[in-house]
């Protein structure tokens, strides 16, 4: 029986293909071959000028919904993002040389997603977050390390709730392509694309 891979690439075949339903396929075959970091992920945002801006961040959910990422909302990427709900997202897995774009749109997650994923991280990931006062200026290495001791200090009991300024956001595709290295250059590129979230996918095959 052909795999949905295989039958992306068919020309021959007419049949559906969700790409929401391939995408997962993807990245447990990264994760089997990828030394680190399947779920990284570039992001790429604008700012109030319109100049583009990216940075590495690792995928933290993923449901037919959308790719979910959290961060500090006070960060650029946060700042950005909350300003122009629009993102790109790029996975690159060199092992298996195929990558996927993404397009759409940023929604910001519940609070009750964003609670229930910062209680599965680690203390000091969780002391880090309210440590950082994320893209800003840092005089100093030292005087981030004085403020994750202070936080330490009052957070001894355990109990460190999720900042305000920490939560997610969900990127709800409009755009996705799926991409395979090919001898001499000659990849293979099949893009999907809908007009809105609850619209049907539509599917193109592109030139390399």
């Amino acid at each position: 029986m052909a795999s949905l891979t295989d039958l992306l690439f068919d020309d021959a075949h007419k049949g559906d293909i969700d790409p929401m339903e391939l995408f997962p396929v993807w990245l447990d075959e990264a994760r089997a071959s990828e030394i680190n970091d399947p779920n990284a992920m570039a992001v790429a945002s604008v700012d109030e000028a319109g100049l583009p801006d990216i940075r590495m961040v690792l995928l933290n959910g993923f449901s037919l919904a959308g790719f979910v990422f959290f961060t500090n909302f006070e960060s650029a990427k946060g700042r950005e993002l909350l300003a122009h709900p629009r993102a790109a997202l790029l996975f690159h897995w060199k092992s298996l040389r195929r990558q996927v774009r993404v397009r759409g749109i940023a929604q910001e997650v519940p609070p009750a997603e964003a609670d229930a994923y910062f209680a599965t991280r680690p203390a000091q990931s969780r002391i880090g977050a309210h440590a950082s006062d994320q893209s800003r200026p840092l005089e100093s290495r030292q005087v981030l390390v004085d403020r994750v001791d202070a936080l330490t200090e009052r957070f001894s009991d355990g109990d460190i709730h999720r900042p305000a300024h920490w939560s997610g956001f969900r990127i709800i595709p409009l755009q996705i392509e799926f991409w395979k290295d090919g001898a001499f250059r000659l990849h293979d590129r099949v893009l999907f694309s809908r007009p809105a979230p609850d619209a049907p996918w539509g599917r193109t095959r592109l030139y390399p």
